[in-house]
């Protein structure tokens, strides 16, 4: 059993306080957005053996247990996060597996720098990824109904906007919203930042149900994703409630801290509030147009305590204990690997103590059990 090193990766909408307030440390002044537990090659994990990659490299089958690597192969496929939004991440959607592998061994064959901004694929894998908030957590995800759609856009009383209110009244309703994301984004820069504009002093006046987009336009003003943004749920999470984000579902994180989970894949398409690339031909050929409900999650209840976040994939797993007193013990042996994250209170996992934000690999097979006051978030894979 590793105790882990993190990485604090400093992207610019991080929050300034909400990791250090959990890791009880003072804050640096500068944006910490996220903290990565595991393998990646960007931010490895750093135990005393090494980084979680030259651990895992050194004995796949030792750490990661056989089933795992038959299934997933020689590596751990999942990246736990600490994610904490001081400011609206980019509205955003991940393709599947098999839109993965073929837009990677395209921009390979076109000789598209891996690095380079208008790449859209930087490996051949699937992002689909959970998140679980530890505070009030608001987010966008997936498409509204389109006729409720149309009700805000069109209470806004914004002329240029009534086009895409008359759109979104059309049927199929795939069709409808297929047809208005197209044109927020093809149009005309000037003339859209100026329905921006009023869509800001529209939302600014009005509150209530448009505050989330005039707080995005205040980040990103002139922005066509204030707009695209209209058309998705917006959600607020209770702490210990999460969302699923599926390939193809548009989404975006707007703030508050929460746990977060995905497959190792760096695979983004970018709808908007960014100032970075977005390909709006590819983005239309992920982007699912189907109109669904946040699809709030709550934690199912398991044998000794364990609650599950129950998701349709197999690169990840994960699920929490609450413990409410210090004394009982709870086996959490498994022959798949684990990291376990303590997020609130103190929890005993082993020799390890751990403190909010500290975490441990185990590796698959080992003897792990857990102790103490506090809760504790369990990472593993299904085989």
């Amino acid at each position: 059993m590793d105790r882990l090193d993190n990485t604090v990766r400093p992207y610019a909408w991080g929050s300034t306080t909400a990791i250090p307030k959990l890791l009880g440390v003072e804050p640096t002044g500068e944006p910490q957005a996220e903290m990565w537990m595991g393998a990646h090659p960007g931010a490895p994990s750093r135990t005393a053996r090494g980084t979680l990659v030259e651990v895992i490299d050194a004995n796949p089958e030792k750490e990661l247990g056989p089933c795992a690597v038959a299934k997933f192969g020689p590596r751990l496929p999942f990246l736990l996060k600490i994610l904490a939004a001081g400011a609206p991440l980019s509205l955003q959607v991940h393709p599947n597996l098999e839109q993965a592998k073929e837009g990677y061994a395209d921009e390979e064959r076109r000789g598209v720098p891996v690095d380079a901004p208008h790449r859209n694929y930087k490996d051949a894998n699937h992002k689909p990824e959970l998140v679980c908030a530890l505070t009030e957590f608001d987010g966008l995800c997936g498409f509204r109904d389109p006729l409720r759609a149309a009700e805000l856009l069109d209470g806004l009383g914004v002329d240029s906007l009534k086009p895409y209110v008359d759109l979104l009244h059309a049927h199929p309703e795939e069709a409808a919203l297929r047809e208005v994301l197209t044109a927020i984004l093809t149009a005309d820069p000037e003339e859209m930042a100026h329905t921006v504009d009023e869509t800001t002093a529209a939302c600014s006046r009005l509150g209530g149900d448009y505050a989330p987009y005039a707080d995005l336009a205040h980040h990103y003003p002139g922005d066509p994703g204030v707009i695209a943004a209209m058309l998705l749920n917006h959600v607020r999470l209770q702490p210990g409630e999460a969302l699923f984000l599926g390939a193809g579902i548009p989404h975006a994180y707007l703030s508050g801290l929460g746990v977060e989970i995905m497959a190792n894949s760096d695979n983004v398409l970018r709808c908007g509030l960014t100032p970075k690339h977005v390909d709006v031909p590819e983005l239309l050929r992920i982007v699912r147009f189907e109109p669904r409900d946040a699809g709030v999650l709550r934690p199912e209840a398991a044998p000794d305590g364990e609650e599950v976040y129950e998701t349709p994939i197999d690169e990840f797993r994960l699920s929490r204990y609450v413990l409410p007193e210090a004394g009982t013990a709870h086996d959490l042996t498994l022959p798949t690997p684990q990291i376990l994250l303590c997020t609130a209170g103190s929890v005993r996992v082993g020799e390890h103590e751990l403190g909010p934000g500290q975490s441990v690999f185990v590796t698959a097979g080992e003897e792990a059990e857990a102790s103490g006051a506090g809760t504790v978030f369990r990472a593993t894979v299904i085989v």
